[in-house]
């Protein structure tokens, strides 16, 4: 039996823990133990804020972008200068959007040694997938379906932001989304929960490391919570109105695994839940994210978002957006402007406790504290360090490795790839082959423009092949410059003669065709998601010139490609892949990286079956009930199976599974096994994947659900078994409550290489 004393000091998180062991009768060893826990960090927050004028709390609470050329003279007048004065009276607790150690350096200065209590800042930034040198889209690292190359993408994307005076990142994204209109599907991880919340946990930890004080790890943030992948109709920023199931099986669980991954801090949504502004829901911030869950961080607003709840008309103005942000648990106002204008005077008039200000107050210091920025707050400001870490070949190196485990073979008949390294004409078609600005994506602030590896490029550094290009087609026109919006309509089809002429010529024909990098990303939703422009007219061209083709896909989300599917040969999903874009394509065309990507997200046969997920429930008429009937749940015009499943992905090579067994341990701990065979010639990896469906509960459930996946590499011929073990946590489901409930009953396995995987059985429940 152990006696604990525990103190508290005002509200703050310091615990002084004392106990007492007292010794068994039963038991010889008779010494009391003693131990005492002291958070150290809490001591140091509540003296600084025992200093802090209310003025001063609320400024910690307030983030400033960057508002002029810091190596320059001060603002003199307007806006600028205003926000000049706050920052040099402590009133600005964080920027964004400053880069550099020269530019960090000299607002850091101001910070901390114009103020009068010296409060460093934090500085933020969207390092979304890198920072100069930039990794895959997050949504082609989640095809990886590698945790480590994942984490290590987000590692050496932290390297090179610290290294230049970054702090913080808002990121990672992870919504889950169904909908591939939505532009920032390319930011998540795709639209199951199960593989998006080892993604959260992977890419917390390799921006945050083990030790957030180190100068190289920066802290991550989740965002946004919660919902905001569910816009209606796939547009960005609209309604969000889901279920209680939805929200706590589907939504909740990847923000839950980056809290348990100790992510410092939380970004909430732009979008309404159910009829709450997210930034306003005291549900989502203090009930579940700061009561349930117990984090500790800071919740940051998004760009504005307290000012929108007045166009929500949730607020009636600005300052009663701001009481009601603060009661809600937002304790950083991102470019609002809200709180430092209007909370001191709504402490004073009673409107707002200031306990509450104390507490975000306490939470943004302590991430600061953590992160050494008091023990020193230019540590993050080493120009040598900076201008040699920045594109180091460490760090290319780790690009390219992700970028090639990001591919996805969808299709290849007859074995066309991988290409023959001598001795074939190959014609390259499309202006995204020679394009040196699209592979880097959307959010990709901090890289130069052209900095990217071309596909042209990474082709013609192979020697052994004839290779031509021809252009063909524009796929935008005009400016490509964020945040301006694209043009699309693409209509000139001067170049098709020239490129169907080098067809004709070739042995293969690769065309690379898709989207320009800032077709997706914020603001980018589309309606129709095929390929834009008139590159879907090239296509049929080019087809009729020679039929011996490789699709090479550069996007930013799902496209519908059903007609490609119908007669392309060899069809390759290569997204938008980063700086080092060209040799990761190159390498896997001509065989010296075997594809092992597998999708994270459906591809639809056509938009009007978007949203589409692999995970969706039975309904009470899912199949045809009688030859020629109509009432059952069905679209007149297209099959309801999508054109390419979750978790679906070809290899150069052949797998075959066999030899499942299910082996009940306890109650509540299953162990399943499955064969695995390279059935082909050459070397290769395959994710295995184990579903779950719950045959019958108190809240229905999804036809299946991902549980389980093993990447594993073998030789030909080589067999391995796969063990999977399943736990409560898989077995398990929220209910309406959001209780966690393990119920009894049968449950059938499911074991493959996609989501499509019919090797099964079943097991039961006691």
């Amino acid at each position: 039996m152990k006696n604990f004393l525990i103190i508290m000091i005002s509200s703050s998180l310091l615990t002084v823990l004392v106990s007492f062991g007292e010794a068994n009768a039963n038991s010889s060893d008779q010494n009391t133990v003693f131990t005492k826990e002291v958070d150290s960090i809490a001591l140091k927050v509540n003296a600084l804020l025992a200093k802090m004028t209310l003025e001063e709390k609320i400024g910690q609470m307030n983030q400033y972008n960057g508002f002029w050329d810091v190596t320059g003279p001060a603002p003199a007048h307007g806006d600028a200068a205003n926000k000049y004065e706050h920052l040099k009276k402590g009133w600005v607790g964080s920027m964004l959007n400053v880069r550099g150690v020269k530019e960090v350096r000299q607002v850091q200065k101001i910070a901390v040694e114009e103020t009068r209590l010296g409060i460093p800042l934090i500085i933020g930034f969207d390092v979304i997938h890198g920072y100069k040198t930039i990794s895959p889209i997050p949504l082609a690292e989640a095809a990886s379906w590698d945790l480590e190359a994942i984490k290590l993408s987000a590692r050496v994307a932290a390297e090179e932001a610290s290294a230049s005076g970054i702090n913080w990142t808002f990121a990672p994204m992870v919504d889950i989304s169904r909908d591939a209109r939505w532009g920032r599907v390319m930011e998540g991880a795709g639209e199951d929960p199960y593989l998006a919340s080892l993604i959260a946990k992977a890419r917390v930890e390799g921006f945050q490391g083990d030790d957030l004080s180190l100068a190289n790890t920066i802290a991550a943030c989740a965002k946004h919570f919660v919902g905001y992948g569910f816009a209606e109709a796939g547009r960005d920023y609209n309604t969000v109105d889901v279920g209680t199931s939805t929200l706590y099986n589907v939504l909740l669980p990847p923000f839950k695994a980056a809290q348990d991954a100790g992510v410092r801090t939380f970004m909430n949504a732009f979008n309404e839940l159910n009829g709450i502004p997210a930034t306003g829901s005291a549900f989502l911030q203090r009930d579940i994210l700061k009561g349930d869950w117990n984090f500790q961080g800071f919740m940051v607003t998004d760009w504005g978002s307290i000012n929108e709840m007045i166009t929500h008309r949730y607020a009636k103005d600005r300052r009663n957006a701001a009481e009601i942000a603060i009661n809600a648990g937002a304790d950083m106002d991102m470019e609002s402007y809200a709180y430092v204008n209007e909370l001191a005077s709504l402490v004073k008039d009673g409107k707002v406790d200031e306990r509450l200000i104390d507490d975000a107050v306490k939470r943004i210091l302590r991430v600061k504290f953590e992160l050494g920025l008091f023990d020193d707050p230019y540590k993050y400001c080493n120009e040598t360090v900076e201008k040699e870490v920045i594109g180091s070949k460490t760090i290319m190196d780790a690009v390219l490795d992700v970028a090639k485990k990001s591919i996805v073979l969808l299709k290849n008949e007859n074995n066309l790839l991988p290409l023959k390294k001598q001795g074939q004409k190959i014609a390259i078609i499309g202006a995204l082959a020679n394009d040196k600005t699209s592979p880097l994506g959307s959010w990709r602030i901090a890289a130069d423009d052209g900095t990217a590896v071309s596909v042209l490029e990474g082709m013609k550094a192979y020697k052994g092949n004839t290779i031509t290009y021809e252009k063909g087609a524009n796929v935008v026109t005009g400016e490509t410059v964020f945040p301006k919006e694209l043009t699309i309509n693409v209509t000139d089809k001067s170049g098709f003669a020239s490129a169907i002429a080098a067809a004709k010529k070739a042995d293969v024909v690769v065309m690379v065709l898709g989207e320009h990098g800032l077709h997706s990303g914020e603001g980018r939703s589309r309606s129709e998601i095929g390929l834009p422009g008139v590159q879907q007219e090239l296509l049929e061209a080019i087809y009729k010139a020679n039929k011996n083709i490789v699709l090479v896909l550069n996007n930013g989300r799902p496209l519908t490609i059903d007609w490609a599917h119908e007669h392309i040969p060899a069809i390759v999903e290569a997204w938008q892949l980063g700086t080092q874009s060209g040799h990761a394509i190159a390498q896997v065309l001509y065989g010296d990286y075997n594809p092992s990507g597998k999708l994270p997200m459906t591809f639809p046969r056509n938009v009007g079956q978007v949203p589409i997920y692999y995970n969706h429930k039975s309904t009470g008429r899912p199949t045809l009930q009688e030859p020629g009937s109509v009432f059952w749940s069905h679209y007149s015009d297209v099959s309801n199976t999508p054109l390419y499943p979750f978790g679906y992905g070809l290899s150069y090579t052949s797998f075959s599974y066999t030899d499942l067994k299910v082996n009940t341990i306890s109650n509540h701990t299953v162990e399943v096994s499955v064969k695995l065979t390279n059935t082909g010639k050459v070397k290769g990896k395959e994710v295995v994947q184990l579903y779950l469906r719950d045959e019958f509960a108190s809240v229905t459930r999804p036809v299946k659900e991902l549980k389980g996946f093993e990447m594993v590499e073998l030789n030909p011929k080589e067999s391995k078994i796969v063990t999977f073990k399943l736990s409560e946590a898989e077995l398990g489901f929220y209910d309406n409550d959001g209780k966690f409930n393990v119920e009894p009953g049968t449950f059938s396995v499911f074991v493959g290489g996609s989501s499509d995987a019919t090797l099964t059985a079943q097991f039961e429940i006691p």
